[in-house]
């Protein structure tokens, strides 16, 4: 399960997670309170019990990590170039209600530059992220252990794929309501607002097959060419262009996208999909 930091925020919501033996990967706001648990302690003096890491906010904690410690891994291939993370995890122990210590979780932090607006990841409120002068910074709490039988200890690369894919998820619903409507209805009950998502959510998923099946001749066609190809044919029976001349306009633009997608990778200094440099030199 993945989810912002309206969820995340919430310890009890996590426990409750922790207990049904549920792995999550959930945003937790800049100012969470946490305990490193592989930092040293401080010395002990020989009185009372022995110190233990202070409690410290997550940023606290990412301001005092080493910079080789971390990574860039690459995601995937996304529709304007490699989606890249950069990713840091640790662990430590959270805070309950009332200030009551609670359990050891994963703390994974990760960064993407602040000139960098192509992968935008959803913010539910002001405290979900912060920034220096080069980087804005995500936390995520994922556990360490269910509710009788600890857990497997994640892989950053699989984290990184966790992330990544909730901002897929947004993107979705976002392509939803422009390239389908969803968002357009004007309904009085229930049923007829179930109704109109159950049709939208299908035209969506039909736009989507269609769109990667095409891809697989040409890798640079988008779901919006898709619709406007569909539309084009669609309106055929009503203009006098013929079949033939829809299908030139369509090359023509899929061909001006393909040529826009080469350079931009070549722009960014990556290699594009050996597909792609086939076709395009």
């Amino acid at each position: 399960m993945s989810g912002d930091d309206e969820l995340g925020r919430h310890t009890w919501f996590r426990q409750a997670l922790r207990e049904r033996g549920e792995r999550y990967v959930l945003g937790v706001p800049c100012t969470t309170t946490i305990r490193d648990l592989e930092a040293l302690p401080p010395a002990y003096q020989g009185r009372g019990r022995r110190p233990k890491a202070p409690w410290q906010s997550v940023t606290a904690w990412r301001k005092s990590l080493d910079p080789t410690a971390w990574r860039r891994l690459m995601v995937r291939d996304g529709e304007k170039g490699p989606v890249a993370i950069e990713i840091v995890k640790g662990g430590v122990q959270t805070r309950m209600e009332r200030k009551r210590s609670g359990p050891a979780e994963w703390l994974i932090v990760t960064r993407r530059p602040l000139a960098d607006e192509r992968t935008v990841e959803p913010r539910a409120s002001r405290d979900a992220t912060d920034h220096d002068a080069r980087y804005r910074y995500h936390y995520y709490l994922t556990p360490t252990h269910g509710a009788a039988v600890p857990f497997q200890e994640p892989s950053v690369e699989e984290l990184a794929r966790v992330i990544k894919a909730g901002a897929c998820i947004e993107s979705s619903f976002k392509r939803g309501k422009g390239e389908v409507g969803m968002d357009e209805y004007q309904v009085r009950t229930w049923h007829g607002w179930h109704h109109h998502l159950t049709l939208s959510l299908m035209a969506v998923w039909f736009l989507l097959g269609e769109t990667h099946r095409g891809q697989q001749l040409t890798p640079a066609l988008t779901l919006p060419q898709v619709r406007y190809g569909l539309s084009l044919l669609l309106l055929e029976v009503y203009c006098t262009s013929g079949v033939d001349y829809i299908c030139r306009r369509v090359q023509r633009q899929l061909q001006r996208n393909e040529a826009a997608r080469f350079y931009h990778h070549r722009t960014r200094k990556c290699i594009p999909p050996r597909k792609l440099r086939r076709d395009i030199q």
